[in-house]
């Protein structure tokens, strides 16, 4: 196995490849392997939105103390239809359980949309935390 070295001058004539992930197309994967599951479009989906805590112990980056939860935590997100994982994002504990919620309802019920114009979609959302009052009613449009 060879050293890549960190800064690599022409991509195109180095032997040196640095692999990076595309997050967009990884991100929008789960909602593509969700839509091809079915033959055709359901009358109605409901999306379960959650925010739960991924426990640490030592001292990664980004991680802090929530006191609902008791330890030293993220708070990732999590949107599922049925058993099929739509949204995997993993977040710092110290944020609002809202936060960034509303951007990924809005990207997924898009990309949905895109495939499913009449299907009906509810959307559940499942807090275990205190939030705050303004991230408690939100209008979606799309």
């Amino acid at each position: 196995m060879e050293y890549c070295p960190e800064t690599i001058l022409d991509q195109k004539t180095s032997r040196y490849h640095k692999i990076e992930p595309n997050f967009e197309a990884i991100e929008k994967s789960f909602v593509e392997f969700f839509l091809e599951s079915y033959k055709k479009p359901p009358s109605s989906i409901i999306l379960d939105m959650d925010v739960t805590d991924d426990q640490v112990h030592g001292n990664q980056e980004e991680a802090f103390f929530n006191s609902y939860y008791h330890g030293v935590c993220y708070a990732p997100l999590y949107i599922f239809c049925g058993h099929h994982l739509l949204v995997a994002k993993l977040r710092s504990s110290n944020v609002d359980p809202a936060d960034g919620a509303l951007d990924e309802l809005q990207r997924i019920i898009g990309l949905i949309r895109e495939k499913w114009s009449e299907t009906h979609i509810l959307v559940r959302v499942i807090v275990p935390m205190p939030v705050k009052k303004s991230s408690i009613s939100v209008k979606i449009r799309l």
